[in-house]
């Protein structure tokens, strides 16, 4: 691409690319290429003059090799591009704002007094008939408030006042609408599904593959605790769904043969074979911010209360315009009045405020569903984790593969990664990379895969049934028996591993020993926590006592609960609830999610479980528990500015209404400090929460 050097300096230079017309969509390509150089700290791209500003560390030489390389026709450059960007909703704000202005000054200085006049009358129109929508629904809202001060400005022929308080009230609905979608889109094109990999159905079998190799029409199989990746329609199969991201539906809804599905729901039960409608990014954005938007539903109380207390305070306006009058006999002043509401600032700080925290959360990998979980985290002073895959690292490792029944060692890890990789969990994915390291292909020779929660999997090899899973689960349910030969040997399985049992045909084929690694941060963040407020840590597993143990006293929690069962873990938050705790649940698995849904703040790895994602209010990143910290100080600072917001709208409104009923004021000046003041509340809910903070991520 040839560009031209316009200026620069040390780490900085500005570039005009020697092309014209430069399109909303080519900017766009250019800047995310630009961002993507690892020398590039910052880009800004100006369409309508073709200039692109860039910060840089490193040498010049690579700056410009980069811009002669670049070609808008280049695909990899393409793809860096997201979904959706902010340039357009930007540009069509700049182009309403300079419209509306435009607009203005020709009224106002080349149209006569009678025109002006009828136009005022004309433009009230709109917001008289909201009010009396407002009052006919029996509510005293905004609407009523802005009805009244331009009517009243048009019944003593002022239309001058009346024109320049519709201008302020639209140029601020406007400013308020643009912030406000500006934070629902930032935070949507840092969301996806998250879904990578997906079993496609073939005559010949089952086969993993990308999700973005899914062509419309090609088959996916989906079973229990999967996520579904695309919209879909059921072939065959039954199972129960759990679309509450899509509906808000608390049950999950029955599918069967014939039924639609849909992308991000997730299988509670059962499996399906769905045929593919919508390949992947088909209203994807869409639904992210459908998300989000039922999730500013999901308000803090502090949220809340400034919502219902800016609806309650809409008499006391009227009523101090009326005081006003009765008592100065001025309508200027009166109308002053009228021109401030707390519910403008109070109703678009207040979800802003959450939405920013909401995309700053998901920059450093933390994804959560409403301003209300963030309020729960702020206050809780419980929080329980979940052993494996949680307090130890998310990536177990197959330690060694001890065989039983004269088995071949390589065999029984064939078989065993055969079945575990049907439903991926932190250990299902270390026998089946330990598979994979050694070299190992395995056939689908199985029947149908059953999946027992908490327990493990159950299936059929050559007529013979196939269980793996934990002790309880292979012995004592389904009464597998040890070869007598076998029983030394099984006596002395190292106890430092965890141990994954597998049988065929009722007897005990292999031990899969498990390397459960604790994560190396964890011990630090338990006593981050602390020192954040956290009064109590209690690890809860399903593992043995003695695992258990070493665990626990290795990362300093205050309780720990061994050999527990899912329910047994909702039943534990329940009882902290009673005790009149805050808590918040902490974990991975299918077996996790009753816990996630009893507690609070339900918490979840993203490595984990798609139902656990599911269930869960908020998913943070696997590769470390920092996380937690950042999620625990931004909920504290969001709840600060909440309560911050609150009390400057309220005193700087008071003062506005206080200056406007003594005069010192006009009702247009009134109408724009409002306004401005609104916005820059609205703005400054916008800034990042930990800018400058030094916790690890």
């Amino acid at each position: 691409m040839r560009c031209q050097i316009l200026h620069e300096c040390k780490g900085r230079l500005r570039a005009h690319i020697m092309r014209p017309n430069m399109t909303l969509a080519q900017a766009d390509i250019l800047e995310y290429y630009l961002k993507a150089k690892p020398f590039v700290n910052t880009v800004k791209v100006f369409d309508r003059t073709g200039d692109v500003v860039i910060c840089y560390s490193g040498s010049r030489e690579a700056v410009i090799r980069a811009l002669a390389k670049f070609s808008y026709e280049d695909e990899a450059a393409q793809a860096l591009v997201p979904e959706h960007t902010s340039r357009q909703l930007d540009r069509e704000f700049e182009d309403k704002l300079i419209g509306s202005i435009v607009k203005r000054g020709i009224r106002r200085f080349l149209l006569p007094s009678p025109v002006r006049f009828a136009l005022s009358v004309i433009n009230a129109a709109g917001f008289v008939k909201e009010g009396l929508a407002s009052l006919l629904r029996g509510r005293l809202e905004v609407a009523v408030l802005d009805a009244v001060a331009v009517t009243v400005s048009l019944i003593r022929r002022d239309h001058k006042t009346a024109s320049s308080v519709m201008f302020m009230l639209g140029l601020g609905e406007l400013l308020e609408d643009w912030t406000r979608k500006k934070s629902v889109g930032e935070l949507a094109s840092v969301m996806s599904l998250g879904v990578d990999k997906v079993w496609l159905h073939s005559e010949s079998g089952d086969v993993l593959v990308p999700v973005g190799d899914i062509q419309k029409g090609d088959e996916v199989v989906v079973r229990t605790g999967s996520m579904i990746p695309l919209d879909s329609i059921v072939v065959s199969g039954d199972a129960e769904v759990n679309q509450a991201s899509l509906t808000g539906e608390s049950l999950p809804v029955h599918k069967s043969e014939g039924s639609y599905v849909y992308a991000g729901t997730v299988v509670e039960d059962g499996s399906i074979i769905i045929r593919v409608d919508k390949t992947e990014g088909s209203g994807k954005y869409d639904r992210i911010v459908k998300m989000i938007e039922e999730s500013e539903k999901l308000k803090s109380t502090a949220e809340s209360r400034a919502s219902t207390l800016a609806d309650k305070l809409v008499p006391y306006c009227l009523g101090g315009t009326v005081l006003t009058y009765l008592l100065t006999r001025n309508v200027t002043k009166a109308v002053s009045i009228l021109m401030v509401d707390f519910s403008c600032a109070l109703k678009l700080a207040m979800p802003i405020a959450v939405i920013t925290a909401m995309r700053e959360c998901s920059t450093k990998g933390i994804t959560v569903k409403g301003g209300k979980f963030l309020e729960a985290v702020a206050q809780a002073d419980t929080i329980v984790f979940d052993k494996t895959g949680t307090l130890t690292h998310s990536e177990p490792r197959v330690a060694k593969v001890v065989p039983f029944g004269g088995n071949d060692e390589n065999e029984v890890l064939r078989l065993a990664a055969c079945l575990e990789e049907h439903y991926p969990h932190s250990i299902a994915n270390a026998v089946v990379e330990e598979a994979r390291v050694r070299g190992l292909d395995h056939e689908e020779r199985h029947t149908a895969v059953e999946y027992v929660v908490a327990h493990g999997i159950s299936s059929r090899i050559d007529g013979k049934k196939a269980v793996i899973g934990s002790y309880h689960f292979v012995f004592e349910d389904e009464g597998c028996k040890i070869l007598k030969r076998d029983e030394k040997k099984f006596s002395e399985l190292p106890s430092e591993y965890s141990h994954l049992f597998l049988a065929v045909g009722g007897k005990l084929a292999a031990v899969i020993c498990i390397e459960d690694p604790l994560r190396k941060e964890a011990d630090e963040v338990i006593s981050s926590l602390r020192e954040l407020g956290i009064s109590r840590v209690v690890m809860m597993t399903g593992d043995s006592k003695k695992n258990a143990r070493t665990v626990a006293a290795a990362v300093g929690v205050d309780d720990f609960h061994y050999e527990v069962l899912p329910e047994d873990k909702a039943a534990f938050i329940e009882a902290e609830h009673e005790a009149g705790r805050k808590v918040v649940m902490i974990g991975d698995g299918v077996n996790d999610s009753p816990a996630l849904s009893e507690a609070d703040a339900g918490i979840a790895i993203s490595s984990g479980a798609a139902i656990a994602r599911e269930i869960a209010d908020i998913t943070i990143s696997a590769d470390d528990l920092y996380c937690l910290l950042t999620l625990r100080k931004i909920s504290a600072e969001l709840m600060k500015r909440i309560d911050r917001n609150y009390r400057t709208i309220i005193g700087f409104n008071s003062m506005l209404m206080v200056l406007g009923a003594a005069g010192v004021i006009t009702p247009t000046v009134s109408a724009f400090l409002h306004n401005s003041s609104t916005i820059a509340i609205a703005l400054a809910s916008m800034r990042g929460y930990l800018e400058g903070d030094g916790t690890k991520k």
